[in-house]
């Protein structure tokens, strides 16, 4: 099995298909390097495309130590993958905690991104919300220390961001949901108390977010109801966001709608990649309604 080892010693399974222009896929707390499945088929007919395990999820090492698992950690595994694969620059697309890594990255390493997609990103990110989610972070990790993660999964793959991908495609949900209760008991424990319910605020970034020069695209389904405010945040934050709404959608978007998914990511990558996303034209920024009040 290919392992690239981050700069602490955590050795990060990985897997690799395609050639050319890289771009490396970064999965969320239900899910792991499966998770990208179509993903990797559509874009390595044309991309060189690299999908690996977090830290905590099998086959990838499961440290023992809370200490070894942070926001920043998640961020910098990114860097390490990468660098094990001497890969300069990709285009870096993340879902949920993945979509939290890949803001962060390219907040930190701009030089390193042609491009970021951050995708489902936002729980608990509001201000009012975070004590809410710090608390049902602590419980849900408890909970699976106590019961196992085969046993959390089947309510956490029946969440109310989850249900519309039941619904739609009972085969594909059935397959996340078994691949969930696959998932490391411990390592998800420690992924949910360190990553999860200690990362910042997005409402706490934002003047980080204002310097963001890479060009990045927020994707969210629009049942994602916890990472709708955040999304708009973001888009009116960031120079060079934009932002695109998946409809009659929840949170497993790359997954649940593979195809528009694709389409929308494509769409962007090649619009870097042929140097027009360009950041917004303050023209388009105005005080009034009518865009009438700015005029001289």
């Amino acid at each position: 099995m290919p392992y690239a080892t981050t700069d602490d010693g955590v050795r990060l399974y990985y897997e690799e298909a395609g050639s050319g222009i890289p771009i490396i896929f970064v999965h969320e707390f239900a899910g792991d390097h499966r998770s990208w499945e179509p993903q990797m088929r559509h874009f390595s007919r044309t991309h060189r495309c690299i999908t690996y395990g977090a830290r905590g999820y099998l086959p990838s090492d499961v440290p023992d130590s809370p200490d070894q698992y942070s926001q920043a950690r998640a961020r910098d595994d990114i860097r390490d993958v990468l660098a094990h694969l001497k890969i300069e620059r990709a285009h870096v697309v993340g879902l949920s905690m993945g979509g939290f890594a890949t803001l962060h990255f390219g907040m930190h390493y701009p030089q390193i991104a042609r491009s970021i997609l951050v995708g489902g990103c936002g729980y608990g990110a509001a201000p009012s919300a975070r004590e809410q989610f710090k608390a049902e972070a602590a419980a849900t990790a408890a909970k699976i220390e106590q019961d196992t993660m085969e046993m959390v999964a089947k309510p956490y793959s029946l969440g109310p961001t989850r249900v519309q991908f039941q619904n739609k495609d009972p085969r594909g949900w059935q397959e996340f949901a078994t691949q969930l209760g696959e998932h490391s008991t411990r390592g998800s424990a420690l992924t949910m108390l360190g990553v999860q319910s200690r990362r910042p605020s997005l409402w706490d970034l934002q003047e980080d977010m204002k310097k963001i020069s890479v060009p990045t695209l927020i994707l969210n389904g629009d049942e994602d109801d916890p990472c709708l405010e955040p999304a708009l945040l973001m888009k009116r934050l960031i120079p060079t966001a934009g932002l695109s709404i998946i409809p009659r959608s929840g949170h497993t978007i790359n997954i649940e709608e593979p195809d528009e998914f694709n389409r929308l990511v494509g769409q962007f990558i090649s619009t870097v990649d042929a140097g027009r996303w360009s950041p917004r034209d303050p023209r388009s920024i105005s005080s009034g309604i009518l865009g009438m009040s700015d005029k001289k």
